[in-house]
């Protein structure tokens, strides 16, 4: 299950809507048939990619699957009808899926088929690696991870605004990984305009990895000449933005290839990132990363949406009057200000990443 699980992660942020799946398939001795997982764009699904590579010599093996196989008949058959056919005698499931369309259906597939069927194996490596694909069917939005890169006093640009570079190279390459690993990437107008960024992955390999590019952008003040809206027809982009989809500014991006979405404003007169979120979902993003400014990080954290933090710190200090990582949240006391569980730590050059998990 280990083997299937790093298989599956291969998948992150090329497989939406579809979770990464990954599937082992082995011999009554316990030796090694095939291998499969999720290939880009959500199929073939892992089931079927590893039993089209076994062959006849599935019959009589065990499968080793990261989550449930489903059950239903969509662009693909259904891959427990797959392990049925091809006289697997056994099937070992991480985590159960949650969609309804496969909750239990699956399994009970398997077993009416006289296959024997074992649960619960690395279930919470499971979960964790299909975090957006679960958040998604279960809360109806993405799973938000939020990137800063930031000096030890916390700050991302300089008062006049320079920000490049902060981190060193090993820090930012690491950050271009992260980007292969989501969906899509999300800043706010401010970003978009301050550093006209192209938010792809330039990893050497993985350039077709490169994630959706979203902007937060209340009055649609992207340029229509910036980076993000002349290549939004090889790369897509969205905007989340105020204006109605049928304005000026919203046609004349649109004719450039950006998608409109349209929300109604929060509190501070901002797109209501939460009614945002549910729209993503709808649309089959199951993981963002979060790249903005610190108005937008405080808006989401304000709304207590942010799942994850990636804190890449650097080795400088640029004082109280440089632009701060977060913009304000109006905590007045302690207890109500969250407290993050620390997952992981390491170093990145003469950087440091630390990662944090929001506490349940």
């Amino acid at each position: 299950m280990a083997l299937a699980l790093r298989l599956a992660r291969r998948g992150l942020g090329r497989v939406w809507p579809n979770p990464a799946v990954g599937c082992v398939l082995v011999d009554d001795c316990g030796r090694l048939i095939a291998r499969g997982w999720t290939q880009p764009g959500g199929r073939p699904h892992g089931e079927t990619e590893a039993l089209a590579r076994a062959g006849d010599r599935a019959r009589g093996g065990c499968a080793y699957v990261t989550l449930e196989p489903c059950a239903h008949t969509g662009q693909t058959p259904p891959c427990a009808g797959a392990l049925i056919a091809a006289e697997v005698t056994r099937v070992v499931i991480a985590c159960r899926d949650p969609d309804p369309r496969v909750s239990g259906r699956g399994i009970a597939m398997l077993e009416a088929a006289g296959i024997t069927v074992t649960t619960g194996v690395l279930a919470d490596e499971a979960r964790a690696l299909n975090a957006g694909f679960l958040s998604r069917i279960e809360r109806g939005r993405p799973y938000l991870a939020l990137k800063m890169a930031t000096s030890l006093d916390g700050r991302i640009a300089t008062r006049s605004g320079q920000s490049k570079w902060i981190t060193g190279a090993p820090a930012r390459d690491y950050g271009h990984l992260l980007r292969a690993r989501f969906d899509a990437v999300l800043v706010g107008a401010g970003t978009a305009q301050a550093d006209d960024p192209m938010l792809d992955c330039r990893l050497a390999g993985l350039e077709e990895a490169s994630p959706l590019r979203l902007v937060a952008d209340s009055h649609l003040r992207l340029d229509p000449a910036g980076k993000l809206a002349r290549t939004a027809r090889r790369q897509p982009t969205w905007a989340i933005t105020l204006e109605p989809a049928g304005s000026e500014k919203a046609r004349t991006l649109a004719a450039l290839g950006v998608e409109i979405i349209t929300t109604p404003p929060d509190t501070d007169g901002r797109p209501d990132m939460t009614h945002a979120l549910s729209a993503l979902a709808g649309r089959g993003l199951t993981r963002v990363l979060v790249e903005g400014g610190g108005g937008l990080a405080a808006a989401l954290l304000r709304a207590e949406l942010v799942d994850e933090l990636y804190w890449f710190h650097a080795g400088l200090t640029l004082g109280g009057d440089a632009m701060p990582a977060i913009g304000p949240l109006e905590i007045e006391a302690l207890d109500s200000a969250s407290r993050w569980r620390r997952t992981g730590i390491r170093r990145l050059g003469q950087d440091l990443l630390e990662t944090f998990a929001a506490n349940p």
